[in-house]
């Protein structure tokens, strides 16, 4: 198999690397949930994953495979997503009858973020035809180097059970599971630094 090449995304790179996550999402149980319907889900996710973890493309924390088959955006510690524009465009782009438990998956996620200075992971996808390639785990090793130099830990929230093995390899461990109403569920995971 030939090498895998991560390069850093910068802003130069927003758009393909959004592209990638927007594809990798697409059969995501929570991101389906949240738009259903596929044209907003097109229309109106490149905006949340902006929101989300756009930050990583101005802080050189933004990663993707050479050729884009897949992309992650980090956080470092003490930098947080853009909340009040997601907020925002949650709002404006879901029926009012949805927000209520929307918004509570959103308050229960960030209560589970330590309260130290960590590294956080919104968002981390491969292209669902290139996936089982080891495109994922490369992205991860990559990022998490870096915490571990730095011995920081590293947090993110499971949106799909199907990652949770991967995420498992890399020393992420399950804090709990949150579920609001006909919310698939989701699961708050975090990593401590390995020694080095």
């Amino acid at each position: 198999m030939a090498s895998i090449t991560i390069k850093t995304a910068t802003p130069l790179d927003q758009d393909h690397t959004i592209a990638v996550v927007v594809l990798a999402f697409s059969t995501d149980p929570v991101a389906r949930w949240t738009y259903p319907d596929s044209h907003d889900y097109l229309t109106y996710f490149p905006q949340i994953v902006k929101a989300f973890g756009g930050k990583a493309f101005h802080l050189g924390t933004g990663y993707y495979v050479e050729g884009f088959p897949g992309a992650a955006l980090w956080l470092p510690p003490d930098v947080q997503p853009q909340e009040d524009e997601m907020i925002a465009l949650l709002q404006r782009t879901l029926p009012e009858q949805r927000h209520q438990e929307v918004f509570s998956v959103l308050e229960q996620m960030g209560s589970y973020h330590p309260s130290e200075p960590h590294w956080y992971l919104p968002l981390i996808g491969v292209d669902p035809t290139l996936q089982g390639k080891g495109y994922g785990s490369a992205l991860m090793e990559h990022a998490l180097s870096a915490c571990d130099r730095e011995k920081k830990p590293a947090y993110l929230e499971s949106t799909n059970p199907k990652n949770i093995p991967l995420y498992k390899r890399h020393g992420f461990e399950l804090l709990s599971t949150i579920q609001v109403g006909s919310s698939p569920p989701i699961h708050p995971m975090l990593r401590r630094p390995r020694l080095l």
